[in-house]
């Protein structure tokens, strides 16, 4: 048998069927795909106008109007545009992934699309072409999802013929076209959709309003629902930024969200490499509760030629920029055929890596020529943008931006940037010190401190759980490295020197300080396992003790929060450093002295324990440490008494 060619056949009510039942996961997106025809009719039309043609009734307004008849359960569409002859009709509706706007665009790649272009054309502000809509030719057959019948009449807008005529079907495999006496519509196409007795919610003016506005609400032509225009508000992502004022961001931006204040900032982009895309992008002034109820809140809503494809698209930012709210446009974006998914996100990545580049420079900008704006910023939204630390190829700028309060700002409330605490810092420094802590003041007290202080550096700090792991994460800085004072040896801080605010103590003689290292263990003998052992401090000057981990071991704080994460509530057993030149101390050497047996003793030293674990953070046992304290202050109390001669 000799080989032959043969053309695929395809059953024309099944193929129907499936679009019609498979193709989409919502109904309502029937109303989407025939005012995108609409849309790419009108544009269509204003393309011909522009370039001096003269249409057919030119005095009637580019629009689209639908109209519902209850009684009789049908809707109609219509629309002003270029209109369609019999056979276009027949072309277009009656041949299945015919695209009438794919074949529109493909004429004007050709020399006559370059012949339209002319300079009127250019200067009328706008490219009508970049705004179809339409490519696959089978958006129309959605509305058989809603419909038992569909009639569309139409008149050509252009050319010699007058007529309008209509294309029937109930979408079952069969239809047909017949010449129309009435006078309407003028010019443009009209969409008569009957509907199923399941499909009548789409017969109430709020369904069709709500299916608008999630959408097709920027769509570049009114939409009239029974004579009320509904989408009032214009795609100003696509607008110039010169032309946009800030009332109208404002707006826009309370339309969005449904936040009733104005955003702290606004980022309007147009971008045509590596990706044209436009992008609207808001930083709200209200946080955002990223870490609790609303963690999966976030994204750009996406959109292809002023059709939205899907709301709070996180393909499009880092999650450090969750931030941001607002819309991104793109004519590029690859969709499947139902415009519901994006078959690849190759477009989306490029898309990505701009925005953030753009957000950067912005950022940047706003900390250098704003402080206050950007501290605004910080407070806000520094909580979610620190997350960024783990993006490399932007970790230098996003580490610059980073914000911090430390032992050197006197207001609770100010902030510190790393390039200014390298300005301030001593010379021959090179690592940036923080402590964590839940707030200001238990850094500032923290007996970690008592050094720097004297050395007179900085440090910075954290109040947040993810401080720490961004400083980990981040390593160094202009070639800083980031160090948790807890982990200061006594080597890296011997090259500078005190200060002059720096207390001197008279040294303990020979023999006090042989007893000292009695005490010493007469502390640890007290205490028992609940320390590894006692030992004097050599980075303690206001304090009089401090708990501390192993050599290499992890920061309290860090401890903590892996304790609570595997909910373990035990007490960790620390080395127990003490201050030998602190007053109590001092005392306490006293006591020991006269008599190493004093049951005061062993109240001081349980009390001292007391309190230095509650500077490290732990308190299991509060009735037994208040009872201590209470047996403390009694004894205190007579003996001050008794010393007073009260």
């Amino acid at each position: 048998m000799a080989n032959a060619t043969h053309q695929f056949r395809a059953e024309v009510r099944k193929v129907l069927q499936i679009l019609t039942h498979s193709l989409y996961t919502n109904r309502e997106i029937f109303l989407r795909e025939l005012l995108s025809n609409a849309s790419d009719a009108l544009d269509k039309l204003r393309f011909y106008s522009n370039r001096g043609e003269s249409p057919r009734c030119p005095d009637l307004p580019l629009e689209i109007r639908i109209t519902v008849n209850k009684d009789e359960k049908y809707l109609t569409l219509a629309d002003t545009g270029i209109g369609m002859s019999a056979e276009e009709l027949s072309e277009n509706l009656g041949t299945i992934a015919k695209s009438g706007s794919e074949e529109f665009l493909a004429k004007m790649g050709t020399g006559e699309a370059a012949r339209a272009s002319t300079d009127d054309y250019q200067e009328s502000g706008q490219l009508d072409a970049a705004n179809i809509i339409g490519r696959f030719g089978i958006g129309f057959y959605a509305v058989f999802m809603v419909a038992h019948r569909v009639e569309v009449t139409s008149r050509p807008a252009m050319g010699d013929s007058e007529t309008a005529h209509v294309w029937t079907s109930d979408g079952l495999g069969d239809y047909s076209i017949a010449p129309c006496d009435s006078e309407e519509p003028k010019r443009g196409t009209v969409v008569k959709i009957f509907l199923k007795d399941d499909a009548v919610e789409f017969l109430e003016k709020f369904r069709l309003e709500s299916a608008i506005r999630n959408h097709s609400a920027f769509l570049p032509f009114p939409i009239f629902v029974d004579g009320v225009q509904t989408n009032t508000q214009p795609a100003l992502w696509r607008e110039p930024k010169f032309s946009v004022t800030r009332d109208q961001y404002n707006a826009f931006y309370k339309t969005l969200t449904y936040d009733n204040s104005d955003p702290l900032d606004v980022l309007h982009l147009s971008v045509d490499a590596p990706v044209q895309f436009n992008a609207l992008c808001y930083i709200p002034a209200s946080a955002n509760d990223f870490f609790g109820m609303e963690r999966d809140n976030w994204g750009l809503d996406l959109y292809a030629e002023r059709v939205l494809i899907q709301r709070r698209n996180k393909d499009l930012l880092p999650e450090y920029l969750a931030f941001l709210k607002g819309v991104t446009d793109t004519e590029d974006l690859p969709l499947n055929i139902s415009r519901e998914t994006l078959q690849e996100n190759s477009v989306l990545r490029k898309i990505n890596q701009t925005l953030v580049k753009q957000t950067l420079g912005h950022l940047e900008k706003m900390a250098a020529d704003d402080p206050e704006k950007y501290a605004a910023f910080w407070r806000l939204h520094g909580k979610i943008f620190k997350l960024g630390y783990h993006d490399y190829p932007n970790r230098e700028r996003i580490t610059s931006l980073l914000r911090f309060n430390s032992s050197a700002m006197e207001d609770a409330d100010a902030l510190t940037s790393l390039d200014n605490y390298i300005v301030r810092a001593p010379a021959g420094q090179k690592t940036f010190w923080y402590v964590a802590a839940p707030n200001r003041e238990a850094a500032r007290l923290s007996p970690y401190m008592d050094i720097f202080r004297n050395k007179g550096i900085e440090a910075l700090y954290l109040f947040e759980p993810i401080d720490e792991f961004v400083m980990e994460g981040l390593g160094s800085y202009k070639e800083w490295d980031f160090k948790a004072i807890e982990k200061a040896t006594e080597d890296a801080l011997a090259g500078f020197a005190d200060t002059e605010d720096a207390k001197t103590v008279a040294r303990l003689s020979e023999e006090d300080q042989a007893s000292f290292e009695a005490l010493t263990a007469k502390m640890k003998e007290i205490l028992g396992e609940k320390i590894t052992e006692v030992r004097v401090s050599r980075r303690l000057a206001d304090s009089p003790a401090v708990l501390v981990s192993a050599d290499g071991g992890m920061t309290s704080s860090m401890e903590k929060l892996f304790k609570v994460m595997h909910k373990d509530d035990s007490i960790p057993i620390k080395i127990l450093e003490v201050n030998r030149n602190h007053p109590l101390l001092r005392t306490l050497l006293r006591i020991f002295n006269a008599d190493s047996e004093d049951a005061s003793l062993a109240q001081i030293v349980q009390g001292l324990f007391d309190a230095v674990l509650m500077l490290d953070g732990y308190v299991k046992e509060p009735q037994s440490l208040a009872d201590r304290s209470m047996t403390l202050l009694e004894e205190a109390a007579g003996w001050y008494a008794e010393a007073h001669k009260c």
